[in-house]
């Protein structure tokens, strides 16, 4: 197995292996976020290889604006990490997050930072095992609003005089 930075022709096995992650994506979208990956010097992406075969990634990206729990400006930040399943268990997932520290030891960051869903045990066993620590559980929430249709747009607006 090696680990390389992914060029141009591992477009299609990431994005295949990022739909296989993020399976609410879609195929295409993914391989145009890979080739805009590819172009910007912020991000990069390295692929593990058997051979010729893909079998893991992991999509990184430099942070200059706050990461909850780090204490210094740049992070290094997983943005998302796969390794296929039958290659699950056996260091790929372990070796790409310590390429990923060099890749951002070699940015000048002096910590890496990644999230999952609050509700993925596997990621979370996965980044306990790499050395990560949890640093906080958030909830977030969205609320529509709707645009005025009574000609108003501040609250104040509505309010009674006094």
């Amino acid at each position: 197995m090696e680990i390389i930075t992914a060029t141009e022709a591992h477009l299609p096995a990431l994005a295949e292996m990022a739909v296989a992650l993020w399976p609410e994506t879609s195929y295409a979208g993914e391989l145009a976020a890979a080739r805009d990956i590819l172009a910007d010097p912020y991000q990069d992406q390295l692929i593990a290889l058997a051979g010729e075969a893909a079998i893991g990634f992991v999509q990184l990206s430099l942070r200059t604006d706050y990461v909850e729990g780090a204490t210094s400006l740049p992070v290094a930040y997983i943005e998302g990490v796969y390794v296929s399943p039958a290659w699950r268990g056996r260091g790929v997932g372990r070796a790409l997050v310590q390429h990923a520290e060099i890749w951002g030891r070699e940015k000048g960051c002096t910590e890496i930072a990644s999230d999952t869903e609050w509700t993925n045990r596997d990621s979370i066993a996965f980044h306990g095992a790499a050395g990560f620590r949890e640093v906080k559980r958030v909830v977030c929430f969205v609320k529509s609003i709707d645009r005025p249709t009574g000609g108003h747009s501040r609250p104040e607006e509505d309010a009674p005089p006094d």
